[in-house]
């Protein structure tokens, strides 16, 4: 009697896609966190001590690695914690005046931004799916904004946001740019004690002082530092054997899952603000969508791939 094996369920998960979900819901979960810190805390501070936390955590992981560090360890690092310290600096500054959970699906926006900073940096033409994506993303975001985007303006609040997911998407095409060429343990490291260095430069500048003392700043950064460095090992070995359109794909449950947390919380989105921010997560999974049998050259999630020595690209506001 011959045994034929069975076909996986198409509905079946996977323990490394089980692990991407989980890590989603941390993920999500991190915005509520920074807007609540934000009470008691400046952003660039809070920024410096998340990223001192979670440089520090890297270079425990990866104390091995740093016994040799090349110039262009220290220069693919550097680079990639300034586009570090803009995107989540400037979220972090957009949390001050906006909710949670616009804030995840402003920055969700990334992703249908990539495939264009792509094409400006490798000239490769992105695919008719990413103009796709970003027509649903700008609907979606007009929506969100409210009905009178176009009257007022959009606030500081979602402006600055905006850019933050500029400059995580240019963060994603750098670490594109310089995988091959680096050891990823050593630039982790520099990357993320570069936007922590940059973040309490910056604190003059912006006018910031040192907050008072509060458990609430100091046990969110240590927490999120903490956090940044399990989601990126979870992802670091999960993308292993997942897909990366399909764990893109995942990911889109990140803002989702800071919504709902948002919404427990007290976050109260209107109507249409719902409607765009559903737009925004189709733009994400639309971007990454490509006809059978057609390889996603250029792919944003191949980037996010490369990310595993790194930190988080999403966002999400790791």
């Amino acid at each position: 009697m011959v045994h034929t094996p069975r076909r996986p369920r198409p509905l079946s998960l996977s323990r490394q896609e089980l692990a991407l979900l989980a890590i989603t819901v941390l993920w999500g979960g991190t915005y509520l966190v920074i807007h609540l810190a934000m009470r008691y805390s400046g952003p660039m501070f809070f920024v410096g001590i998340r990223f001192a936390v979670a440089g520090l955590i890297a270079a425990i992981i990866f104390r091995r690695a740093l016994r040799v560090m090349t110039r262009a360890d220290l220069g693919a690092g550097a680079a990639i914690g300034v586009m570090i310290f803009f995107g989540y600096g400037l979220q972090t500054v957009g949390l001050q005046s906006i909710s949670s959970s616009t804030s995840a699906f402003l920055t969700a926006l990334f992703v249908p931004m990539v495939p264009f900073l792509q094409w400006a940096v490798f000239r490769k033409r992105p695919h008719v799916m990413a103009f796709a994506g970003a027509a649903l993303a700008f609907a979606g975001l007009v929506l969100l904004a409210g009905p009178d985007a176009f009257q007022l303006g959009l606030g500081t609040g979602e402006v600055v946001t905006l850019l933050s997911a500029v400059a995580i998407a240019g963060e994603i095409v750098l670490i594109s740019l310089f995988a091959a060429k680096v050891n990823l343990g050593r630039v982790t490291v520099v990357q993320l004690l570069v936007c922590s260095v940059l973040a309490f430069v910056a604190m003059p500048a912006t006018g910031e002082a040192v907050p008072a003392f509060s458990w609430v700043w100091l046990a969110a950064g240590v927490g999120l530092g903490l956090a940044s460095c399990i989601i990126q090992l979870t992802m670091n070995w999960a993308q292993k054997s997942v897909d990366p359109t399909r764990a893109t794909i995942i990911y889109t449950g990140e803002p989702v899952w800071a919504g709902v947390i948002g919404r427990i919380a007290g976050d109260r989105l209107p109507p249409l603000a719902l409607v765009g921010a559903v737009l925004i997560v189709l733009s994400v999974l639309v971007s990454e969508l490509r006809p059978l049998g057609r390889p996603a050259s250029g792919n944003p999630s191949s980037a996010v791939v490369l990310t595993g020595d790194g930190e988080l690209p999403g966002s999400g506001a790791l």
